[in-house]
């Protein structure tokens, strides 16, 4: 076959013309279609090889997308610092899109491919093969969405060690509310570690576990300040022994782990430009460097 025209993807896909290029097009104007429908002509085009004009125009000058809602710019400035960084090492320019909507697959195709910070993964572009890089864990599609993220589990599993090894065995987890992938994680990495914890998310339940007998507080990042608040009456490390899973706020020298946040952008952009350049991605963690800190404490024997 020559040349695949969108009549000969509209013929193989059992759909008009007109269907194939409200697809194709990313449906703009908001076209009433059928999920399945949408796939199909989507799968047709991959497999027949069909190259968008302004696609073939447009690629391969070296520009990447990064798309985000605004939130996540502004929550993800060092992430953003490291994707700028290693593109400009690799001699490739950036444009920013906003969240995902009807008009993102056309609006995407102005780059070669486009790294997803803190947003879903567009299904159009998946589907089409478009090069994407998610930053962050994405495993509810499997491995069919390259990204890069922090081995939490590992780091987290690594911070009760240390606690054990210091005599704790009464060990209370205070863990973020929210349901995101990294909680999860560090959930998993603290559970991995052993018995003997008491894992919550109210920092209300602190004293409480404190006077039963918990000699060692571990605490995601985005809770660290609540926890903190929680135990104020405690001596930190003689009476009680705390770790942040994460960053810890500046100048507290609270004990734990370092997310290495700017390499996370510039592992992003490197694993895009592979994505670009041969089709194939794969999914990186990357180490989360242990930060001594000084609030891990050998465990003090209390008074009967």
């Amino acid at each position: 076959m020559g040349r695949v025209r969108q009549a000969d993807i509209a013929r193989v896909a059992g759909v008009s013309q007109a269907t194939v290029s409200v697809v194709l097009g990313g449906n703009r104007t908001g076209v009433r279609l059928a999920e399945s429908t949408r796939l199909r002509v989507l799968e047709t085009a991959r497999r027949l090889g069909y190259a968008d004009p302004l696609a073939k125009r447009q690629a391969g000058h070296g520009l990447f997308g990064i798309c985000a809602a605004a939130p996540a710019f502004e929550a993800h400035q060092e992430i953003l610092a490291g994707i700028e960084a290693e593109a400009a090492a690799l001699g490739k320019d950036l444009i920013m899109f906003t969240a995902p909507g009807p008009g993102f697959p056309r609006r995407s195709r102005l780059a070669d491919g486009c790294l997803i910070l803190g947003g879903p993964v567009p299904a159009e572009q998946l589907a089409a093969g478009y090069p994407i890089v998610h930053i962050g864990r994405c495993t509810d599609l499997g491995a069919r969405v390259p990204w890069v993220d922090a081995d939490y589990a590992a780091a987290s599993a690594e911070v009760i060690t240390r606690l054990r090894e210091a005599g704790h065995h009464r060990i209370g987890y205070l863990r973020d509310p929210a349901d995101t992938p990294a909680a999860r994680e560090r959930e998993r990495g603290v559970r991995s570690a052993g018995t003997g914890l008491t894992i919550g998310h109210d920092p209300a339940a602190v004293q409480g576990w404190l006077r039963e007998g918990v000699t060692a507080l571990v605490v995601d990042e985005p809770v660290v300040a609540a926890a903190q608040r929680a135990q104020h009456a405690a001596s930190i490390p003689g009476d009680v022994s705390l770790a942040v899973l994460g960053r810890a706020p500046a100048a507290s020298q609270l004990s734990g782990f370092e997310v290495p946040r700017r390499e996370l952008g510039r592992e992003a952009v490197r694993l895009l430009a592979s994505v670009v350049a041969t089709g194939a991605g794969e999914q990186r963690l990357l180490a989360c460097p242990p930060v001594a800190g000084a609030t891990i404490a050998p465990v003090r024997e209390r008074p009967l």
